[in-house]
């Protein structure tokens, strides 16, 4: 293991759910490349695999929907981030309603934002979406964040990059 490798493995960073709606098409996945990257203006940056098919819908979205889970919400992390959109409907049978600019967001999670992408950035195998937040909301819930750690049993649905 290589110091860079040890340095990343100390870090339990919270987990999002993004979701993304482009004309008839929606997606989501789970997300830990994310954090606010801007005080005044707010602006808050997603990072999403270009093996994604998340990324692929994103790529044509306006805005995004960024969901913050709660720790007990190992289920929607599971959904969204051990599954890969390209054989199911992640969205199928669970509880989710148009938001903000066409959005989708998800009915269990209280905490989420809406931003308008501001700029996309190439980040190797990942792009960046910069996010000027366009409405948000702080709703009840579980005030501890689903955290890298608390994700570790769930296998990738999608590889992180094409092979």
């Amino acid at each position: 293991m290589t110091g860079m490798d040890e340095f990343l493995g100390r870090l339990d960073y919270p987990m999002y759910v993004v979701t993304a709606v482009a004309g008839e098409e929606r997606a989501g996945c789970l997300v830990g490349f994310a954090s606010q990257c801007s005080i005044e203006p707010v602006r808050f940056m997603v990072w999403l695999s270009t093996a994604n098919r998340t990324y692929r819908v994103a790529s044509s979205a306006e805005f995004l929907a960024v969901h913050l889970l709660g720790r007990a919400q190992h289920d929607l992390a599971e959904r969204f981030g051990g599954r890969t959109g390209d054989e199911v409907d992640k969205f199928a049978g669970l509880a989710w309603r148009e938001g903000p600019a066409g959005t989708a967001l998800l009915d269990a999670v209280p905490t989420w934002f809406v931003g308008r992408v501001e700029s996309r950035v190439e980040g190797g195998d990942h792009v960046g979406f910069l996010l000027a937040p366009a409405e948000a909301s702080a709703g009840p819930g579980d005030r501890q964040p689903f955290r890298l750690s608390d994700g570790a049993d769930i296998d990738a649905g999608h590889p992180a990059k094409d092979t």
